[in-house]
């Protein structure tokens, strides 16, 4: 048996489930319910588990990320509902934070509120 036709279950962790229920479900828009030791997320299919952890230390890397159509408009509609995006000296981003790979994706990082770092990237 191989893994690479079962499905993937993504995980991140949150100090404060309900503040991290509250930014995943109402501000990112995920269907979100809560188990004993996971809110547990449909990501268009795929299962995120935001475990629920007395303390934690984000990476100083991006945890998780999602592949969008059109990132500019993404970028305008989660920054209305209050999202800040990163901004990074290393890179050359535009106005609205997004950063263009010299490849030519387009990505743009935030923050969830335990301060794991989330990806949009439009390919």
């Amino acid at each position: 048996m191989t893994l690479g036709k079962s499905p993937i279950v993504a995980f991140i962790a949150t100090a404060d489930p309900a503040r991290a229920r509250a930014f995943y479900e109402g501000t990112l828009g995920l269907t979100v319910s809560d188990e004993d030791y996971a809110l547990v997320a449909d990501a268009n299919g795929t299962m995120l588990r935001i475990q629920k952890v007395e303390r934690m230390t984000p990476a100083p890397y991006t945890a998780l990320g999602w592949e969008v159509s059109d990132i500019a408009a993404t970028v305008a509609e989660l920054g209305a509902r209050g999202v800040k995006f990163a901004r990074y000296e290393f890179l050359a981003q535009d106005e609205a934070g997004i950063w263009t790979a010299p490849g030519g994706a387009k990505v743009a990082w935030f923050a969830d509120p335990d301060g794991n770092v989330l990806s949009l990237s439009e390919m």
